[in-house]
């Protein structure tokens, strides 16, 4: 199992048991009103708002839920969001891209930078860490019934490029950016819904720590998640075996 498939799945195991659940609702409502402001209310008009909403379903957001962040979207009055990201150091080198969506660009710059120096990091330049990460696009699709060979020739012509077979029960799917959506029309066409679709950023190459260090990682990973300002994080700390079971 690579390192980033390793870490949805801790993501993902948390986010089924943990009591902060309410917290990846409105993330993904942050990303809808954001979806609907960039590009109107219409799912089939606006590819991004198709994405979140997809995504939304495979949290188990409840159908209300969506149609309020729809219409908060639509509402002139609702604050005008930001997308900024953020890159530096955490100790012993390791490398953390976090982005955001804010309505408050000082709040979150000050937010960021507090918990890296906070943690034993520094906050860098933009840019500085880009070439550390690749753009994907990754989607986590329940395995049901579907046969592997089958279902990997099927997406093969849609740009996958790796097609992992998870122990959690979900293919993780592997993309270019420039395919992410050659591979979510793909999954429309044969009536797969993902259980999330998404771009991230993958390390080029990761770092082992002892498994002490890393968790001290792991933890401020997890203050950086908790931030309302924060959709996503991304860093280059190898996730061992050892690492996941005591997560």
């Amino acid at each position: 199992m690579s390192g980033h498939s390793k870490w949805s799945t801790i993501k993902r195991k948390k986010g089924a048991l943990d009591a902060k659940r309410s917290k990846i609702f409105s993330k993904i409502i942050k990303e809808i009103t954001v979806a609907v402001k960039e590009g109107g209310s219409d799912p089939d008009a606006n590819p991004r708002l198709r994405l979140a909403i997809s995504n939304a379903k495979g949290q188990s957001m409840p159908k209300d839920n969506i149609e309020r962040a729809i219409s908060k979207g639509k509402d002139k009055d609702t604050a005008s969001f930001t997308e900024p990201t953020f890159e530096g150091y955490l100790p012993n080198g390791i490398a953390v891209f976090v982005e955001c969506t804010t309505d408050n660009n000082q709040r979150t710059v000050s937010n960021i930078r507090a918990i890296f120096n906070k943690n034993g990091g520094n906050l860098g330049t933009n840019g500085s860490l880009s070439f550390m990460f690749d753009r994907k696009g990754v989607f986590v699709v329940p395995v049901g019934d579907l046969d592997q060979d089958e279902f990997e020739m099927e997406l093969i012509d849609a740009g996958a490029e790796e097609l992992e077979l998870e122990d959690d029960g979900f293919f993780h799917i592997t993309t270019s950016l420039e395919d992410f959506g050659a591979m979510a029309k793909k999954l429309e066409e044969l009536n797969i819904e993902p259980e999330s679709a998404e771009l991230q950023r993958n390390p080029t190459d990761t770092k082992s720590l002892e498994l002490e260090d890393a968790l001290k990682i792991m933890k401020t990973i997890d203050l950086f998640e908790d931030d309302d300002d924060v959709q996503k994080v991304f860093h280059n700390l190898q996730i061992t075996d050892e690492l996941m079971n005591a997560v």
